[in-house]
Protein backbone atom coordinates (compact mmCIF):
# COMPACT_ATOMS: atom_id res chain seq x y z
CA UNK A 1 0.00 0.00 0.00
CA UNK A 2 1.21 3.72 -0.79
CA UNK A 3 1.22 5.94 1.86
CA UNK A 4 1.27 9.01 -0.36
CA UNK A 5 -1.27 11.67 0.47
CA UNK A 6 -2.61 13.75 -1.95
CA UNK A 7 -3.26 17.50 -0.57
CA UNK A 8 -6.53 19.49 -2.71
CA UNK A 9 -4.23 21.99 -5.61
CA UNK A 10 -4.85 25.69 -4.55
CA UNK A 11 -5.90 27.87 -7.71
CA UNK A 12 -5.09 31.06 -7.31
CA UNK A 13 -7.43 33.72 -7.90
CA UNK A 14 -7.24 36.52 -9.73
CA UNK A 15 -6.43 38.93 -6.47
CA UNK A 16 -4.05 36.38 -5.62
CA UNK A 17 -2.38 36.35 -8.97
CA UNK A 18 -1.94 40.05 -9.26
CA UNK A 19 -0.04 39.96 -5.86
CA UNK A 20 2.44 36.75 -6.77
CA UNK A 21 5.72 38.42 -8.17
CA UNK A 22 6.25 38.01 -11.71
CA UNK A 23 10.09 36.62 -12.94
CA UNK A 24 10.44 38.43 -16.26
CA UNK A 25 12.66 36.47 -18.47
CA UNK A 26 16.53 37.81 -18.54
CA UNK A 27 16.98 39.23 -22.07
CA UNK A 28 20.25 38.22 -23.86
CA UNK A 29 23.35 40.20 -23.64
CA UNK A 30 25.75 40.44 -25.84
CA UNK A 31 29.47 42.01 -25.22
CA UNK A 32 30.22 45.03 -27.69
CA UNK A 33 32.92 43.72 -29.91
CA UNK A 34 31.63 40.32 -29.46
CA UNK A 35 28.62 41.60 -31.76
CA UNK A 36 30.86 43.28 -34.27
CA UNK A 37 32.36 39.99 -34.43
CA UNK A 38 29.63 38.30 -35.01
CA UNK A 39 27.98 40.63 -37.25
CA UNK A 40 31.84 40.33 -39.60
CA UNK A 41 31.55 36.67 -39.50
CA UNK A 42 27.96 36.66 -41.11
CA UNK A 43 28.90 39.12 -43.57
CA UNK A 44 31.56 37.30 -44.38
CA UNK A 45 29.47 34.16 -44.91
CA UNK A 46 26.93 36.34 -47.30
CA UNK A 47 30.14 37.48 -49.44
CA UNK A 48 31.46 34.08 -49.65
CA UNK A 49 28.01 32.05 -50.72
CA UNK A 50 28.11 35.22 -53.14
CA UNK A 51 31.78 34.51 -54.86
CA UNK A 52 30.51 31.00 -55.35
CA UNK A 53 27.44 31.66 -56.94
CA UNK A 54 28.74 34.28 -59.28
CA UNK A 55 31.99 31.96 -60.29
CA UNK A 56 29.68 29.20 -60.84
CA UNK A 57 27.24 31.60 -62.91
CA UNK A 58 29.24 33.99 -64.70
CA UNK A 59 32.91 32.22 -64.92
CA UNK A 60 32.36 28.91 -65.12
CA UNK A 61 34.00 27.68 -62.59
CA UNK A 62 32.59 24.16 -61.27
CA UNK A 63 33.65 21.26 -59.10
CA UNK A 64 34.92 18.42 -60.29
CA UNK A 65 32.59 15.49 -59.67
CA UNK A 66 32.63 11.78 -59.66
CA UNK A 67 30.54 10.57 -62.25
CA UNK A 68 31.16 6.55 -62.09
CA UNK A 69 33.18 4.01 -59.90
CA UNK A 70 35.64 1.85 -61.89
CA UNK A 71 37.61 -1.73 -60.85
CA UNK A 72 41.05 -0.21 -62.06
CA UNK A 73 41.77 -3.72 -62.71
CA UNK A 74 39.30 -3.66 -66.02
CA UNK A 75 40.62 -0.40 -67.24
CA UNK A 76 41.81 -2.43 -70.49
CA UNK A 77 38.48 -4.29 -71.44
CA UNK A 78 36.94 -4.24 -74.37
CA UNK A 79 34.31 -1.86 -74.10
CA UNK A 80 36.09 0.17 -70.84
CA UNK A 81 36.16 3.92 -72.52
CA UNK A 82 39.66 3.28 -70.74
CA UNK A 83 40.69 0.52 -73.17
CA UNK A 84 42.03 3.31 -75.91
CA UNK A 85 42.09 6.39 -73.84
CA UNK A 86 42.78 9.81 -75.71
CA UNK A 87 40.37 12.46 -77.14
CA UNK A 88 36.63 12.18 -79.36
CA UNK A 89 34.71 14.05 -80.94
CA UNK A 90 31.08 14.72 -80.13
CA UNK A 91 30.51 17.31 -82.58
CA UNK A 92 31.70 20.29 -83.94
CA UNK A 93 33.54 22.24 -81.22
CA UNK A 94 32.75 19.56 -78.65
CA UNK A 95 35.46 16.79 -77.19
CA UNK A 96 35.63 14.45 -74.43
CA UNK A 97 39.12 13.49 -73.20
CA UNK A 98 39.60 9.93 -71.55
CA UNK A 99 42.61 9.67 -69.26
CA UNK A 100 44.16 6.98 -67.39
CA UNK A 101 47.12 8.26 -64.51
CA UNK A 102 49.59 5.95 -64.01
CA UNK A 103 52.91 5.67 -62.09
CA UNK A 104 54.51 8.16 -63.55
CA UNK A 105 52.65 9.49 -67.14
CA UNK A 106 49.54 10.28 -68.14
CA UNK A 107 47.99 8.55 -71.15
CA UNK A 108 47.35 10.64 -73.22
CA UNK A 109 50.33 12.99 -72.78
CA UNK A 110 49.65 14.84 -75.62
CA UNK A 111 46.39 16.54 -76.56
CA UNK A 112 44.67 18.52 -79.95
CA UNK A 113 41.74 20.77 -80.02
CA UNK A 114 40.95 23.80 -82.26
CA UNK A 115 40.28 26.90 -80.35
CA UNK A 116 36.82 27.74 -79.20
CA UNK A 117 36.40 23.61 -77.81
CA UNK A 118 34.56 22.30 -75.31
CA UNK A 119 36.26 19.47 -73.64
CA UNK A 120 34.92 16.96 -71.18
CA UNK A 121 37.85 15.31 -69.23
CA UNK A 122 37.19 11.55 -67.66
CA UNK A 123 40.01 11.04 -65.29
CA UNK A 124 41.04 7.95 -63.80
CA UNK A 125 44.04 6.19 -61.99
CA UNK A 126 45.17 2.48 -62.63
CA UNK A 127 47.19 2.35 -59.36
CA UNK A 128 48.12 4.88 -56.77
CA UNK A 129 46.21 8.33 -56.15
CA UNK A 130 47.08 10.80 -58.52
CA UNK A 131 46.04 14.31 -59.65
CA UNK A 132 46.06 16.58 -62.58
CA UNK A 133 46.57 20.21 -62.79
CA UNK A 134 46.08 21.85 -66.27
CA UNK A 135 47.89 25.67 -66.01
CA UNK A 136 45.75 28.24 -66.74
CA UNK A 137 42.39 26.90 -66.83
CA UNK A 138 39.89 25.38 -64.06
CA UNK A 139 41.06 21.89 -65.01
CA UNK A 140 42.44 20.67 -61.46
CA UNK A 141 41.38 17.33 -60.04
CA UNK A 142 42.04 14.24 -58.53
CA UNK A 143 42.95 10.94 -60.55
CA UNK A 144 41.66 8.27 -57.80
CA UNK A 145 41.46 4.72 -58.24
CA UNK A 146 38.35 2.96 -58.79
CA UNK A 147 36.80 7.10 -58.91
CA UNK A 148 36.25 8.34 -62.69
CA UNK A 149 36.09 12.22 -61.98
CA UNK A 150 34.95 14.47 -64.28
CA UNK A 151 35.07 18.48 -65.41
CA UNK A 152 34.74 20.67 -68.63
CA UNK A 153 36.26 23.72 -69.73
CA UNK A 154 36.49 25.15 -72.86
CA UNK A 155 39.94 26.58 -74.55
CA UNK A 156 39.01 30.20 -76.16
CA UNK A 157 43.15 31.28 -76.18
CA UNK A 158 45.15 29.42 -78.38
CA UNK A 159 48.57 27.82 -77.03
CA UNK A 160 50.03 25.31 -75.21
CA UNK A 161 48.88 23.85 -71.47
CA UNK A 162 50.89 22.07 -69.67
CA UNK A 163 49.17 19.87 -67.23
CA UNK A 164 51.29 18.00 -64.30
CA UNK A 165 50.45 15.84 -61.77
CA UNK A 166 50.25 17.79 -58.35
CA UNK A 167 49.78 14.75 -56.15
CA UNK A 168 53.28 13.10 -54.66
CA UNK A 169 52.46 9.68 -56.17
CA UNK A 170 55.06 6.82 -54.29
CA UNK A 171 58.39 6.16 -54.45
CA UNK A 172 60.60 3.43 -55.42
CA UNK A 173 63.36 2.01 -52.77
CA UNK A 174 62.65 5.13 -50.69
CA UNK A 175 63.83 7.74 -53.38
CA UNK A 176 61.17 10.23 -54.79
CA UNK A 177 61.98 8.98 -58.27
CA UNK A 178 59.84 9.51 -61.69
CA UNK A 179 56.79 11.82 -60.07
CA UNK A 180 58.54 14.87 -61.44
CA UNK A 181 58.41 13.66 -65.26
CA UNK A 182 54.33 13.08 -65.15
CA UNK A 183 53.64 15.75 -66.82
CA UNK A 184 51.23 16.29 -70.45
CA UNK A 185 50.47 19.28 -73.09
CA UNK A 186 47.49 20.34 -74.19
CA UNK A 187 47.68 22.56 -77.60
CA UNK A 188 44.68 24.89 -78.84
CA UNK A 189 45.43 25.35 -82.60
CA UNK A 190 44.53 29.32 -83.42
CA UNK A 191 41.45 29.15 -85.97
CA UNK A 192 42.11 30.27 -88.99
CA UNK A 193 43.24 34.09 -89.44
CA UNK A 194 44.92 34.06 -85.63
CA UNK A 195 48.21 34.08 -85.16
CA UNK A 196 48.72 34.96 -81.15
CA UNK A 197 49.29 31.92 -79.17
CA UNK A 198 49.92 31.79 -75.87
CA UNK A 199 52.68 29.53 -73.93
CA UNK A 200 51.19 28.50 -70.40
CA UNK A 201 53.52 27.13 -67.99
CA UNK A 202 52.69 27.55 -64.61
Amino acid sequence: MSDQSHAPQHNPTGSEQEQMPVQEEASLHVEKWEGIWIRIAVGMTVVFIAAITVAALSFGITVPGATARINPATLNDPGSPFANPGIRELAPGKYEVYMVAQTWNFVPDRIEVPQGAEVTFYVTARDVIHGIKLAGTNVNMMALPGQVSTLKATFDAPGTYNYICHEYCGYVAGAPIGHHTMYGQLTVLAAEGTSETAQVTE
